[in-house]
């Protein structure tokens, strides 16, 4: 059984930095894409960066420049978000799959909880 935690979310004024943490076991780490997500009110889940099964990392464009996505030992996932800015105000969700398209929420079955990231202007 996938379980996945995210922790790290929190509040912080424009321009400041949050890390995003995500554990995660029951999957391989070898085989699986995993993903970081985000939800704002009223807004479809979008993706933010993904690492691949190969381990290669991608981004949004609202990402590129500003957030790094890395993996650490043990399934976890990395979310150094700098530079935050309002519009990064979400629920962040951590999700692994097999998946042909890392970025795209819909090819995902298995998610965390979320944690919260909240950005004042």
């Amino acid at each position: 059984q996938v379980q996945l935690l995210e922790s790290g979310g929190g509040s912080v004024q424009a321009g400041g930095s949050l890390r995003l943490s995500c554990v995660g076991s029951g999957f391989s780490y070898s085989r699986y894409s995993m993903a970081w997500f985000r939800q704002a009110p009223g807004m479809e889940r979008e993706g933010v960066a993904a690492i691949d099964a190969s381990g290669s990392a991608l981004y949004a464009v609202s990402a590129e420049g500003r957030f790094t996505v890395s993996k650490g030992a043990k399934n976890s996932l990395y979310l150094q978000m700098n530079n935050l800015k309002p519009d990064d105000t979400a629920v962040y969700y951590c999700a692994t799959d097999i998946v042909s398209r890392p970025l795209n929420p819909r090819e995902y079955n298995n998610w965390g909880q979320g944690t919260q990231v909240i950005v004042s202007s």
